[in-house]
């Protein structure tokens, strides 16, 4: 159960990002195009978890897209290549078992009410994933950010990548990827970057601990036969 109606959603966001879409667009152009398409493959059908206005889901190169999140305005800003799910993450997904390839979510788990939302939310991804299929999540690691975490209205559950990666791997995921700092905190009342300066810190992982306050971690349903796999941070 999420903790805002869609309408509070709708109506925090217009707020909060008037002004910076065109920025945060060419942002995620970069994010995409020089790190997160790695993980993903041309074949995959990805499933973009809060998927906000869409900046990731819109951008990344895959079979198949779909976009969810409980704010309606979501969908104007999607691409017509995109099925948008409109609904709780904690409540049963629209989505046929393991035919996700790639679920990635950014900036949303925090703002789930508690971890037992979390920990629905985890079951229906790894209920959604084939086999081999990975999780990729970013988020404000608390760690780092005791204080600032809390400025913003909508923030609920804090967490750290040792906490998510728990959480993971207690509902049957095998983490294969954690880094405690990776981007830095908010694009939200900040400087903007030139894109050739983002890409920059992206290929130099040395940067990420001076600047970075997000956590990033990937997790995979495992194969049939490899399911007693754990993670040890």
């Amino acid at each position: 159960m999420s903790a805002h109606s869609g309408a509070d959603l709708q109506r925090i966001y217009e707020a909060r990002f008037a002004g910076t879409a065109a920025y945060r667009k060419r942002v995620w152009q970069v994010l995409v195009r020089a790190f997160f398409q790695k993980f993903v493959k041309s074949t995959d059908t990805v499933l973009d978890l809060g998927c906000g206005y869409g900046e990731f889901i819109n951008e990344v190169r895959c079979a198949k897209k779909l976009a969810m999140d409980l704010n309606p305005d979501a969908q104007r800003h999607l691409d017509s290549s995109v099925q948008f799910l409109h609904q709780d993450c904690a409540t049963r997904w629209q989505v046929e078992p393991e035919s996700l390839n790639v679920v990635f979510t950014s900036n949303f788990f925090e703002h789930l009410p508690d971890k037992a939302s979390l920990g629905r939310t985890l079951d229906e991804i790894f209920r959604g994933l084939a086999h081999g299929g990975r999780l990729i999540a970013l988020g404000p690691n608390v760690r780092y950010l005791p204080g600032a975490y809390w400025d913003f209205w909508d923030h609920h559950l804090p967490l750290t990548e040792v906490s998510l990666g728990e959480g993971l791997t207690n509902r049957g995921f095998e983490v294969i990827k954690s880094v405690d700092r990776f981007l830095p905190y908010t694009m939200v009342k900040a400087r903007e970057y030139p894109q050739s300066l983002i890409k920059i810190y992206l290929a130099m992982p040395g940067l990420w601990p001076l600047f970075g306050n997000q956590f990033l971690v990937v997790a995979q349903k495992p194969s049939p036969g490899n399911e007693g796999r754990r993670f040890k941070p």
